[in-house]
């Protein structure tokens, strides 16, 4: 926080010292015009070339500044820094400029009316907040290259245009033409929240909602056949569940822009106005983690990019904006990812269980962190493990209290209303949300409920959260099954080669086979090591303690196999489920928990 207001401080006291801090709001502001160039030879150099035209007054210095981050990515990456040959012109000849501080210029006009900035970019962080380039590709977000006149009204219109190979596709949210590779915006706030796709890519379209939806992937052929044609059901499957919710759809199109990269670990992607960006490892195509994130990325149309904390609103791209409510823009944004696939038939019922308990495991590993703390401290990134347990543990909360809305109103209000309550009555009408408001309307929708003590202990406070109080309200319950199976005691990792081992325990049926770190894992008991192996393996020895088998691995290029004898272990086996012997009351909010109906639309049915 020092650190951002310092920086904040001194852009302002150097305008002042050099006498521009009077007309600094006066400048012309609108319509400026970008030009982003990509091609074979920039790529190779992984560099993008940006120009963007100013009118001016031909007197007052143009003071343009590059953002400091882009909204969504919670943390200050300065952009600026990766900006080099800086130059301006004016009708073909050069331009006196300097540097106001580390992320703004300042161009003296020389009495020209429109005034030419250009500068090359580094694309070489692969960053879904960030710039990065291929051979054949390119992406970049908005923030990343576009300028914005220092001291000006955002509002402004702008248009862009993508020079490019003749061959090579653009996709973005942007308005425009993609025959003529010219896309427009109405103020620099929808200019940089609308990333770019630049080079060779698949790219297809469906109709969702009544809107039409692309997903653009990169490279060509990485997610294609029956894997697309599955990941293009789970969307059309999620989208109607969450306009369901708002009863609005505030997009004339969405655009799903995924990369697919085999050095990524894991995946992590960014919502924007009408699209996001995702970043992924090839091994998540398939698994239930990428439409599990895509659904969190849509559903952020309405929180976030609309429904946001007044903190945020409006976004500044200079300092950074924390607020205590990122677990409910984010949290309760992973609890309707979540419902989303529930309700549209992504996920059953059992599934979404299971989903919840894997949360639950993930929140009680780490350090107890009070949510708003956690919230706060994301921009920071604590080394603790609490950085970013405001997905989880928010979304966790999400769901507790659509259960004590349900059960407090006998299903009459749920969270889906006090969610269109708060876009409604903030949003639509021009500004952010508060605390205040936040649990006003949960104590609406409710019927008067008392969530004072809720907010103090589980938002505020680090107590545990209530599970099983509140869960046996919607017949919910928490199972703990002991279970004696086979143990190999080894650790592992996926990468390009196959299932590494990373560590043996000593005395373990692994260990006393001779199994070592950096073997890599073929065959154990007669069982292939492959997705689904831990599973099979227990159901094959279950019995089988004392047993010889073999264990094959791949050491130093060569094939070895190892004599092994089988261990079992007891496992504390936990899951949720329902109860079958719930009240008629807890049966209710359980029915609407699952299917988003309230107690007047089941009767009206």
């Amino acid at each position: 926080m020092t650190r951002m207001m310092t920086a904040s401080m001194t852009k302002c006291l150097t305008g002042l010292l050099v006498g521009l801090a009077s007309t600094a709001l006066a400048q012309p502001g609108g319509g400026v015009q970008y030009d982003v160039t990509f091609t074979r030879a920039l790529a190779a150099r992984r560099t993008l070339h940006v120009e963007a035209r100013f009118a001016t007054d031909g007197s007052t210095p143009l003071v343009v500044s590059l953002p400091a981050w882009t909204p969504g990515a919670y943390e200050l990456s300065w952009f600026a820094r990766n900006a080099t040959a800086f130059g301006a012109t004016a009708g073909g000849r050069p331009l006196q400029w300097d540097k106001v501080d580390h992320d703004t210029w300042r161009v003296l006009p020389a009495g020209a009316r429109e005034v030419t900035v250009a500068f090359d970019y580094r694309a070489d962080s692969l960053d879904n907040a960030m710039a990065w380039s291929r051979d054949d590709f390119a992406f970049f977000n908005g923030t990343n290259v576009f300028l914005y006149r220092d001291g000006a009204s955002l509002d402004g219109a702008a248009s862009v245009t993508i020079h490019t190979e003749p061959q090579w596709k653009v996709a973005t949210g942007m308005r425009g033409s993609s025959a003529t590779r010219q896309y427009a915006a109405a103020s620099y706030h929808e200019l940089v929240d609308m990333p770019f796709f630049v080079g060779a890519f698949d790219l297809d379209s469906m109709r969702i909602a009544e809107r039409w939806v692309r997903l653009a992937t990169y490279p060509e052929g990485k997610l294609a056949g029956d894997e697309r044609r599955t990941l293009w059901d789970q969307v059309a499957r999620s989208i109607p569940p969450m306009v369901a919710v708002f009863g609005d759809q505030p997009y004339d199109d969405y655009t799903n822009l995924l990369v697919f990269d085999e050095g990524t670990d894991g995946g992590s992607a960014l919502e924007h106005a009408n699209s996001h960006l995702g970043i992924y490892t090839p091994f998540i195509i398939g698994n239930p983690a990428l439409p599990s994130i895509t659904a969190h990325e849509i559903f952020h149309l309405w929180n976030v990019k609309r429904l946001r904390p007044a903190e945020m609103w409006p976004y500044r791209y200079d300092v950074a904006q924390p607020t205590t409510l990122l677990w409910m823009s984010e949290g309760i944004t992973d609890y309707y990812a979540d419902i989303a696939q529930l309700r549209g038939g992504v996920l059953d019922s059992l599934d979404f269980l299971d989903v919840v308990l894997g949360k639950m495991q993930e929140v009680d590993a780490a350090p107890p962190v009070a949510l708003a703390d956690a919230s706060l401290s994301t921009w920071i990134h604590p080394v603790d493990g609490t950085a970013y347990l405001y997905y989880p543990k928010g979304s966790l909360v999400g769901l507790l209290l659509d259960i004590r809305i349900r059960a407090a109103s006998d299903n009459a209000g749920s969270l889906d209303q006090v969610m269109r309550a708060l876009y409604d009555g903030s949003w639509k009408r021009g500004r952010g949300f508060t605390a205040d408001e936040f649990w006003a309307a949960v104590t609406r929708v409710s019927g008067g409920a008392d969530f004072t003590d809720f907010a103090a202990r589980y938002i505020r406070g680090r107590d545990p959260l209530p599970y099983s109080a509140i869960f046996a309200e919607a017949g919910i319950r928490l199972q703990v099954d002991s279970i004696r199976e086979p143990r190999l005691g080894l650790y592992t990792e996926l990468d390009s080669s196959g299932v590494r081992v990373t560590a043996v325990d000593e005395g373990s049926a692994a260990g006393l086979a001779g199994v070592r770190p950096g073997d890599y894992l073929l065959i154990i008991g007669e069982v292939p090591v492959t997705e689904g192996f831990g599973e099979r393996f227990r159901a094959r020895h279950a019995r089988g303690e004392g047993r010889e088998v073999t264990v094959t691995v791949r050491r130093n290029g060569a094939e070895v196999v190892l004599p092994m004898r089988i261990q079992m272990a007891v496992r504390t086996s936990s899951r949720l489920v329902y109860d079958a012997g719930a009240s008629a009351r807890a049966q209710r909010v359980r029915a609407g928990l699952l299917t988003g109906r309230v107690s007047g639309q089941e009767r009206a049915r």
